[in-house]
């Protein structure tokens, strides 16, 4: 099957409400995430909800990772979206699972961009010259 990329939709349950209530440490834990995962950063947004409660995003060169925490229930919504085949999404939601905390894990994978070709998609086709 020829496919653009991977959607990993990830719920975590039992997490550690404190820890999923702190900006600066999930970012920090998103970013090894990604470096674990051999993505490439670009970018990173984050942002602590009042009373609780954080979203963030990273963007990286082969689409993003983000979350979104509900530390009231102990919840976390996690997307890892990677275009390619070279990146270990698996190895970057093992981690993030351990350093969560999280009791119980949800994963649901999902092939995007499946396209009929009899050869293997390129995430970034060459582009000829002109």
């Amino acid at each position: 099957m020829n496919y653009l990329g991977n959607h990993l939709l990830v719920e975590l349950y039992d997490c550690n409400t404190n820890l999923i209530n702190n900006v600066s440490k999930l970012e920090l834990l998103l970013l090894e995430a990604v470096k674990i995962s051999g993505a490439n950063t670009l970018n990173s947004t984050f942002h602590k909800f009042s009373p609780h409660g954080v979203s963030g995003v990273v963007v990286i060169s082969e689409s993003h990772f983000s979350i979104h925490t509900w530390p009231e229930y102990g919840y976390c919504a996690l997307d890892i979206f990677t275009c390619g085949h070279e990146i270990k999404s698996h190895l970057a939601l093992e981690y993030l699972r351990k350093e969560l905390k999280a009791g119980t894990i949800s994963v649901t994978e999902v092939k995007r961009g499946i396209l009929d070709f009899p050869v293997k998609l390129l995430h970034k086709p060459e582009v000829s010259s002109i």
